[in-house]
């Protein structure tokens, strides 16, 4: 049987232990089913108090009237930021992040070893038993703590511009969105307007072919053209819905929270001219503030970080320890020091390594550079095309417009033909149409270079002033 003082000596260490994780955290369950996700989905409402306190503190709007009976593209953009299930997404994963910069910011802990021992050949006094006790306590050198520190400080850096891009793209998808639902409410107006117009040349035709004035064969162009402008008209209609709950999908509510809720386009770019002057001044900010180059730079900060600390590997950590042994009836006491030896190598892999991936780093960030110069380019040669269109399809409207001013004036002097004045009304709601689609392609290609500048086009002739107004969309991640 043990000896008392081994007793002892292993309840001082069971005590010593029991201290040591006392103040360890648990696992707290949180069960999650896809029944009790859904229906919180579900229940998101455009009404919802939280949300309006979350406009208020962010957006600057503070309602008299809630929910506001029109919501525009902005403060649709600011329920997005609420709602958005991506933008959760990236915040959790900032969080993670910083939960790693704790996780580098510990030191490592000492550790305890028991080492029992037991004489056999020994009879009597002393005790045959000699437990021992040794504590080892590693210090790191060369401010390996810190650059690791530093490293997962970069690498959250860089998941945090991961929100901004992602608001970014939430932003992008709601205009777009908006811009769909506008063209397809216009084109459905202008298209029943047409089919009506197509059924009043039929029944015009019907009577005079009665009288035999028209051939057969121009009832059957009559009604083909009906035809078609109803099922443009159809068309429209139902773009309509689609366009809609594309909306609620990006604001991340279901579609039935837009019901009673009138939606507003009034603020989604309709196609922008801007001087040379303005654009490359956005474009020099761009290149320095938006969301995925600060994220490569952050990136290639990290791995600045990661090769200094490869390097302070090269030198080696020490052990500092202290030894208790009850020895035959003796209390002995030690004490040591200790480092590991550099002798088969000097952590030239790791160094090696490291330095490729700094290297890497920075060409990642030239070639994010390279990619928001082309997208830029591109998107604003695209504006530049798309607003010609429109001027090109304006000048056909306005010519059409005048076509049918003459003959309606032709007919107030009696003088013209319905059939002529139905004609040239045709002729203008198909230029109308044509005319919707270019304004829709111009909204778009404007709305993608504000993406591609990432910066608020409202914002674009202060950037030259003020470079800090186009840093970003929202201050709070």
């Amino acid at each position: 049987m043990p000896r008392p003082e081994f007793k002892r000596f292993v309840s001082a260490g069971a005590l010593v232990l029991a201290a040591l994780t006392g103040g360890c955290q648990h696992y707290v369950d949180k069960p999650l089913t896809p029944g009790q996700t859904a229906g919180q989905l579900l229940e998101r409402s455009l009404d919802s108090p939280d949300l309006r306190d979350f406009l208020k503190q962010n957006a600057g709007h503070d309602f008299s009237d809630w929910p506001p009976p029109s919501w525009d593209f902005e403060t649709l953009n600011w329920a997005a930021f609420y709602y958005n299930p991506s933008l959760q997404i990236a915040r959790l994963q900032w969080a993670e992040a910083r939960g790693s910069i704790l996780t580098s910011a510990e030191r490592p802990n000492p550790t305890l070893t028991l080492s029992p021992g037991y004489a056999f050949n020994l009879q009597g006094e002393p005790s045959p038993w000699f437990p021992g006790l040794t504590v080892d306590v590693p210090v790191e050198t060369a401010g390996k703590r810190d650059k690791r520190m530093k490293q997962s400080e970069w690498l959250a850096e860089a998941t945090r511009q991961n929100i901004f891009a992602a608001a970014w793209q939430v932003r992008a998808d709601l205009r777009q969105a908006l811009i769909e639902w506008d063209a397809a409410g216009r084109r459905a107006e202008t298209a029943h307007q047409l089919a009506a117009l197509q059924q009043e040349v039929i029944n015009r035709l019907e009577q005079r072919l009665e009288a035999g004035a028209v051939a057969a064969n121009e009832m059957s162009t009559a009604r083909l053209a009906l035809v078609r402008a109803q099922t443009d008209a159809g068309s429209a209609e139902r773009a309509l819905g689609v366009t809609r709950a594309r909306i609620a999908e990006v604001v991340g509510v279901p579609v039935s929270a837009l019901d009673g809720i009138e939606l507003s386009s009034a603020q989604v770019n309709t196609g922008k001219a801007f001087t040379p002057a303005d654009l490359a001044a956005a474009r020099a900010i761009s290149l320095q503030t938006r969301a995925d180059i600060l994220s490569a730079v952050a990136n290639y900060e990290a791995s600045q970080s990661a090769l200094q600390l490869e390097i302070a590997k090269q030198y080696p950590d020490i052990h500092l320890g202290s030894g208790y042994q009850y020895d035959l009836g003796e209390d002995k006491w030690s004490l040591s020091i200790g480092v590991d030896l550099p002798i088969f190598n000097h952590n030239e892999g790791p160094i090696a390594e490291a330095s490729a991936a700094r290297e890497t780093a920075a060409a990642q960030v030239l070639a994010a550079q390279a990619r928001v110069i082309a997208q830029i380019d591109s998107a604003a040669a695209a504006n530049d095309a798309a607003a010609g269109l429109v001027g090109d399809l304006g000048r056909v409207n306005t010519e059409l417009q005048k076509h049918l001013d003459q003959v309606n004036s032709q007919i107030d002097a009696g003088a013209g033909d319905s059939l002529d004045q139905l004609t040239a009304q045709i002729d203008l709601g198909a230029s109308n149409l044509a005319l919707i689609d270019a304004q829709a392609q111009a909204a778009t290609a404007t709305g993608q270079l504000e993406d591609a500048l990432q910066v608020p086009l409202a914002n674009l002739p202060a950037v030259q002033n003020d470079p800090r107004s186009a840093t970003s969309i929202t201050q709070q991640p």
